[in-house]
């Protein structure tokens, strides 16, 4: 209304309010750099200036293409004080990949990086729209962001929508076919802060979160809220290969208190010969993603003793953290995605929508705050998701007594053999408790008699010395139902993998024909 003094808690009006009250305190570091909250405000200012010149508006989208680095929290927030909405996207993907999500979501500006370019104007190239592409050291060859946002205004601009207006579309990491566009609001974003705030205990003044995963991801993104909200920093590490080394030197000389990794980096931090000798303010970590093994969480609780541990799940259409797993149950409850956050609301259902026993095996579907508004441009496949009034997660879960959750299989990756359900997750378990297997993933391949048969995939912990196919089936054949056990084992030197770390168990099956 007018003249009214209510403004909405989103993350662009909080970095307004930290560039009036606290000018100089740190936003960003990254690469020993850092911008102030006042910096930060002013270039998210100067390219929302650079969008409105170009005609971006309310609702339209602008695709960010970018390695990890501070400009990318710019180009997040300045396209948000315009009302647009930000798409980030996976730097690693193809051209002709990179190209669909850009047609798909209808995006008129395209920002992208030096090392980025030219697959970025070769995207451009055959999209159905105009596109406006600047880029980040582009120096004489392309327009360059850098000269472009000297030459752009300060000055705030208002946010134009409401709570419910889409900030995000961020594509799903598309392993079970092509990728779709999650929407999600400001509303969405305001929750999973909240949540994140009761998992990471993020309440104190001097919290410092180091990101690690690509920013193109919402794990990534979603890490960085609670810091834009509250006024803490945000260290972001450089795009590269994972060294635990490298990661104990940032976490030391940054002060870090709140980290995630997958399961395997944990795994390398924990055997660094320095880490003993390291002066560490870690308050808590957590891991996710992956499973992790008995071993590797008793170590984290020994490695790091006081440190809050915690697994999180969840997926990008829920913002994406779902449940939470706390360090004192992890070793107690192994396998498990441990019980629901707080504002997350939950059911385990049939096909027909009907709740299942305890026990019993059956599909979490979600209601609440955190949940997306639907699939950008697929209204099918949003309906689908929605079924019933829930959305569906696609995950089959079962629930003890107790009320923890275990992930047995993806809907879509579970093997029916001769008639019966296997669950992938509960194969892979046995399998990764072997002492020679640092990975495995399990997948059907078709039988003429079974109508498919589960192989699995695994590699080794140690190159020189693979686990014997024998070795495998036996323990299988020990630990689970006959007709649960690999009919054949394949072991490769890695696995391929998504952005987020999981297991692209669609390429295994192409690669294994």
């Amino acid at each position: 209304m007018p003249g009214s003094p209510y403004r909405p808690l989103t993350w662009i009006h909080q970095l307004r309010r930290h560039s009036e009250s606290d000018p100089n305190g740190v936003a960003i570091r990254h690469h020993g750099e850092t911008t102030t909250w006042l910096q930060l405000q002013e270039r998210a200012a100067r390219f929302a200036h650079l969008l409105q010149s170009d005609g971006v508006g309310h609702g339209d989208r602008v695709v960010i293409l970018l390695t990890n680095r501070s400009e990318y929290l710019d180009a997040v927030l300045g396209a948000n004080l315009v009302g647009a909405i930000a798409v980030p996207v996976n730097f690693r993907l193809t051209a002709s990949e990179i190209s669909y999500m850009v047609a798909d979501s209808g995006a008129t500006f395209l920002l992208s990086e030096e090392s980025l370019a030219g697959a970025a104007a070769e995207a451009i190239a055959t999209a159905p729209q105009a596109v406006t592409h600047l880029v980040v050291d582009g120096g004489s060859a392309w327009s360059d962001y850098a000269t472009a946002l000297a030459a752009a205004p300060t000055d705030a601009i208002v946010w134009p929508g409401a709570l419910e207006d889409v900030a995000l579309i961020m594509y799903t990491s598309g392993t079970t076919g092509a990728p779709k566009g999650a929407m999600l609001t400001y509303q969405n974003l305001m929750a999973q802060t909240l949540a994140m705030t009761e998992v990471y205990d993020l309440m104190s003044g001097d919290e410092i979160s180091l990101i690690t995963s690509p920013l193109f991801h919402i794990a990534a993104l979603g890490a960085a809220l609670p810091s834009i909200i509250f006024g803490h920093t945000t260290v972001i590490t450089p795009t590269g290969a994972f060294e635990a080394e490298t990661f104990l030197d940032l976490v030391e000389s940054e002060r870090v208190t709140t980290s995630f990794l997958v399961p395997t980096q944990w795994q390398a931090v924990c055997d660094s010969p320095t880490i003993a000798d390291r002066s560490l303010s870690l308050k808590s970590i957590a891991w996710g993603a992956a499973p992790a093994t008995p071993a590797l969480l008793r170590r984290l609780n020994d490695t790091f003793p006081g440190v809050k541990v915690v697994s999180v799940f969840g997926q990008t259409e829920m913002s994406p953290n779902t449940c939470l797993l706390r360090g004192e149950d992890a070793v107690r409850k192994i396998g498990s995605i441990g019980t629901p956050l707080r504002h997350v609301q939950v059911r385990v259902v049939d096909p027909d929508m009907n709740d299942v026993p305890v026990g019993s095996v059956g599909e979490i579907v979600y209601r609440g705050p955190t949940v997306m508004r639907g699939y950008w441009n697929k209204p099918e496949a949003t309906a689908d998701a929605f079924a019933g009034g829930w959305f569906h997660s696609g995950d089959l879960v079962r629930v003890d007594q107790e009320g923890y959750f275990y992930v047995v299989d993806r809907l879509k990756d579970m093997i029916i053999s001769g008639g019966e359900n296997i669950y992938c997750a509960e194969v892979e378990a046995v399998i990764a408790d072997h002492p020679l297997v640092r990975d495995v993933a399990l997948i059907g391949e078709p039988h003429p008699h079974w109508g498919e048969t589960p192989i699995a995939i695994v590699t080794p912990s140690d190159a020189t010395n693979p686990p014997r196919e024998e070795e495998i089936i036996a323990l299988c054949r020990e630990k689970l139902a006959s007709f649960k056990k690999p009919s054949r084992v394949v072991v490769l030197a890695d696995m391929p993998r998504n952005a987020s770390g999981k297991i692209l168990k669609s390429h295994l099956r192409e690669l294994l024909g």
